[in-house]
């Protein structure tokens, strides 16, 4: 499974450095990138979108990549397909694109294959059919995700036999990827991903070219059981989904629809997926959705459960050691669900809320809650939870956004020393009302706009990351380090692939959770010393933990 994470979005939770990246061998990069089989920590300290370019419809965007298709083409249409390495055709690679709910979906794919007979591999090159699992929430997205692709068929002349596109691309771009794209042999929207293993099957036993296969379904998908997984990422950490899809009217944003409106996913069935993956050794759940706080608010008055429930229900769950809330929206904490996060032990103080910006002009302008609302929730939230750690993501550059505007959000910023923070430059989406709106902020603004936040979010981080040196934090491993040379891990306000890291000398297994003194800080990430953790420290041998990395690689 190759893994490529996308620089994160002002949708979701976001990072003012280098994202940690793992890539196929064939993928071009467009930027630092790193090939491994853990994700690879965050060492470069520079703004992690490439300036995004004035949106083009979607065709000229693939137009823009066609010459590189035509050079890198060496066999007609109909040649590409080739037999099966070593005459069994049951190989099979995902590239991973986009934001943890991108990545459930593909270890729920995978899963499926998994047991339907495929193996799965970490190279697409060895793979029979390469999966690409598209993001779609930004140009800069859609770009990478159309290079993913090309870069799948391009292995067809060295003995792949087919590509399908998933993901929220071929959910919103279906007939498009296939009419450009004719060397895609399927495209498969969200409803029909159960399908993914007879459309696999098909394409192994096809003879001669066909246009893709276009199966895409409806946004409103039921959902399904999440817990049979093949995992990309630390066996230990898990992302549960509670809800899927979003009812609010942002106007710079297109999610809504094709992840269609927001609904919940039952009480019984999040508590079931959990014992399941802590059954495989996850000790650590993140809960992830469009609106992650909304969850429970279309029950109505005859279930009256909420987060902060769920949470409480989580916690009794013996082996959860972590938990964490990505993907909040400012309007839904409660009273109960801020006194659920500052009482219950297992919940990391640790909250993620994209506010976008802070002028009363623009979050107007963009339908999002007033400046008010939103700071006084803030000062709640940090009154009322001791040690919070923040995370939030703002744009800068909307339309009829002016200097004073800016100004007022610079301050802010300042003011509230976020300890951790995204800042993206404004990309106008086709399809929603912000890309059509007057007053439309020029590129080279938007940018310095973007540059100057960026230096003050980064200046917050590297402070509070010195602030660290000297105290006693818990971190959980995620690998090993460097040319195989201690470990590297994170502290409870780090969200597994999304934040800093914790360098340790000590040589522990993935899963380990130990009490380590920060010692240092290395720019944004910490230096942390645990010269007394053993055997007694681990939550399981070193046999088992081998065992689980050698499930994990496959």
């Amino acid at each position: 499974v190759a893994t490529r994470r996308m620089a994160a979005t002002p949708h979701s939770p976001a990072t003012p450095f280098a994202p940690s990246v793992s890539l196929p061998a064939f993928a071009a990069a467009p930027h630092s990138l790193q090939l491994s089989s853990f994700p690879a920590s965050r060492h470069a300290k520079r703004h992690v979108a490439s300036s995004p370019r004035q949106v083009l419809p979607l065709l000229n965007a693939f137009s823009f990549l066609l010459p590189r298709r035509a050079a890198k083409r060496t066999l007609p249409l109909s040649m590409t397909r080739t037999v099966p390495k070593n005459g069994v055709a049951n190989n099979v690679a995902l590239v991973a694109l986009g934001c943890p709910k991108n990545t459930v979906d593909a270890e729920v794919m995978l899963g499926d294959l998994q047991k339907r007979g495929f193996k799965i591999q970490r190279k697409p090159q060895d793979a029979d059919v390469v999966i690409v699992n598209t993001c779609a929430f930004i140009e800069d997205a859609k770009t990478e995700s159309i290079q993913a692709v090309l870069e799948a068929i391009d292995l067809k002349a060295g003995g792949v036999k087919g590509v399908v596109v998933t993901g929220c691309m071929a959910q919103r771009y279906a007939e498009e990827l296939g009419k450009e794209l004719p060397e895609v042999d399927a495209v498969i929207g969200f409803e029909h991903y159960n399908q993914i293993g007879p459309q696999i099957e098909r394409i192994i036993t096809a003879s001669g070219f066909a246009m893709p296969e276009i199966d895409v379904g409806g946004t409103d998908v039921p959902f399904r059981p999440e817990w049979e997984r093949y995992r990309i990422t630390q066996t230990h950490a898990a992302f549960l989904r509670v809800a899927e899809g979003c009812d609010h009217k942002c106007k710079f944003c297109a999610i809504p629809t094709w992840r269609g409106k927001f609904r919940s996913k039952p009480f019984e069935a999040i508590m079931e997926e959990a014992r399941q993956l802590v059954a495989t050794g996850v000790t650590e759940i993140n809960l992830i959705a469009e609106d992650t706080n909304q969850w429970g608010s279309d029950f109505g008055s005859e279930d009256p459960r909420r987060l902060s429930d769920l949470l409480y229900a989580l916690s009794e769950i013996q082996e959860v050691r972590r938990m964490s809330l990505l993907y909040c929206y400012p309007s839904y904490f409660s009273e109960e669900l801020i006194d659920a996060i500052a009482d219950i032990d297992k919940v990391c103080k640790y909250i993620d809320i994209p506010l976008q910006h802070i002028s009363d002009n623009v979050l107007k302008a963009m339908n999002r809650p007033p400046r008010l609302y939103t700071e006084t929730l803030l000062k709640k939230l940090r009154a009322r939870i001791p040690g919070l750690v923040l995370r939030t993501t703002f744009i800068t550059g909307f339309p009829g956004e002016t200097q004073e505007d800016h100004q007022e959000l610079v301050d802010f910023v300042k003011e509230m020393r976020f300890e951790r923070a995204g800042i993206f430059a404004y990309s106008e989406e086709e399809g929603t009302p912000a890309a059509t709106l007057p007053n439309q902020v020029p590129m080279e603004v938007r940018e310095n706009r973007r540059d100057q936040l960026t230096g003050l979010v980064q200046d917050a981080q590297r402070a509070y990351a010195e602030s660290r040196v000297g105290t006693t934090m818990e971190i959980v491993i995620d690998r090993a380090g460097e040319g195989g040379f201690g470990s590297v891990g994170r502290t409870r306000g780090d969200a597994p692939d999304i934040d800093c890291v914790v360098h340790l000398p000590q040589s522990l297994p993935p899963g380990t959770y130990v009490e380590a003194e920060i010692v240092g800080a290395l720019d944004f990430d910490l230096l942390a010393d645990a010269p007394e953790a053993g055997e007694a420290t681990r939550e399981m041998s070193a046999e088992d933990a081998q065992a689980i990395i050698d499930r994990a690689r496959g």
